[in-house]
């Protein structure tokens, strides 16, 4: 039994790790999907994690401080394309109650597909059949305006993952704050996924969940219909850094081992943690985002071809009630997921437009 749940742990764990974005911090915890971007604004900037203060519902999944009353109503629909059979996504719906603050509901995914048992050898069973994994998060989030300066948020998260026979459930908090100058400068900073397993794949075996510090700024500017956007990642931890088997580290024109300086080095460890970004809004029915990951490229790049990996791009177009939003970020050669969002306000449909907040 142990056997087979280590294979079944350790091929999923594999596929999943090697293709997330920061998979070489990958592995020291469990319910790395909460980590995941979702929604198409985010990943066309290039992250899981934006300070933009506006009426987009799909933001304040990952940064609660950010729902606010604007969202009244709205509901957030989104899809991802990821590697192979895995997809994931999330719906989210909000409402916002007089002097309590605004809410939002959502019920984050992810599916790994299905698979076909073996044994520990990787051996086909005669009897084989297949079992399917995948993960959920019911998340309770709340945002409030304290000022017209600050506002806060935490977001409440129930998990649960399962995978073939083997299950676990656990509680995590997400908490934030936003800073928002009258200049359209925004900040944001948030302790994510502070919490535990309440109950282990296996007796005795509890791991922590995908902890992260992360801080975001954005601006947009006076005269042009432009904003730019910069998040700074895994702030809990300095060095990124990971040795890699694969790299080549002899100089192939002198024999000699290849070295960085200090500044170097510290300047490849200090930009893993950046990641940038740019919105750029023409008219108030499109707008086109686009954003680099420098940890991305340098984890998931090939030396012979690094192409685009770490880029990513996306636009957003409002067509009547609906918004649709589209983006796609380089991983890797492999492949690049695609990411679909459509939202819309149930307000719009009412026949009162301007529904009232709730009392």
């Amino acid at each position: 039994m142990t056997l087979r749940l280590s294979a079944i742990i350790l091929t999923i764990f594999q596929l999943f790790t090697v293709l997330n974005s920061y998979a070489q911090i990958g592995g020291s915890s469990t319910y790395r999907f909460l980590n995941l971007p979702n929604s198409p604004r985010v990943a066309a900037l290039g992250g899981n994690f934006v300070a933009i203060a506006d009426n987009d519902l799909s933001i304040g999944l990952n940064n609660p401080s950010l729902i606010n009353s604007e969202m009244h109503n709205a509901v957030s629909l989104n899809f991802v394309d990821y590697f192979s059979d895995i997809n994931y996504g999330f719906a989210s719906y909000s409402r916002t109650y007089d002097k309590i603050g605004s809410f939002a509901a959502s019920m984050q995914y992810i599916n790994y597909g299905r698979f076909t048992y073996t044994d520990e050898t990787g051996i086909l069973p005669e009897d084989a059949g297949e079992f399917s994994a995948g993960e959920f998060a019911l998340v309770m989030g709340w945002g409030r305006r304290l000022d017209s300066l600050f506002s806060i948020g935490a977001n409440l998260k129930t998990i649960y993952s399962a995978y073939e026979t083997y299950n676990s459930v656990g509680m995590g908090v997400d908490v934030s704050g936003t800073y928002h100058a009258r200049s359209g400068f925004t900040a944001s900073l948030i302790a994510r996924n502070v919490g535990r397993q309440l109950t282990t794949y296996t007796s005795g075996n509890t791991e922590p969940l995908p902890f992260e510090i992360q801080l975001g700024i954005s601006k947009r500017l006076e005269h042009l219909p432009f904003r730019f956007s910069v998040l700074l990642t895994n702030l809990q931890k300095w060095d990124l850094t990971y040795y890699d088997p694969a790299e080549d580290i002899i100089d192939p024109f002198t024999g000699e081992a290849k070295t960085k300086s200090k500044a170097g080095e510290f300047a490849d460890k200090a930009m893993r943690h950046v990641v940038v970004g740019g919105e750029f809004v023409p008219t108030k029915n499109f707008s086109f985002r686009f954003g680099y990951n420098y940890q991305r490229r340098q984890e998931m790049k090939i030396e012979s071809k690094r192409s685009t990996v770490g880029f990513s791009w996306g636009f957003g177009l409002k067509v009547s009630k609906f918004n649709f939003s589209y983006a796609r970020s380089a991983y890797h050669l492999a492949g690049s997921p695609n990411f679909l969002s459509i939202a819309f306000n149930l307000s719009d449909f009412a026949g009162n437009k301007t529904e009232e907040i709730s009392q």
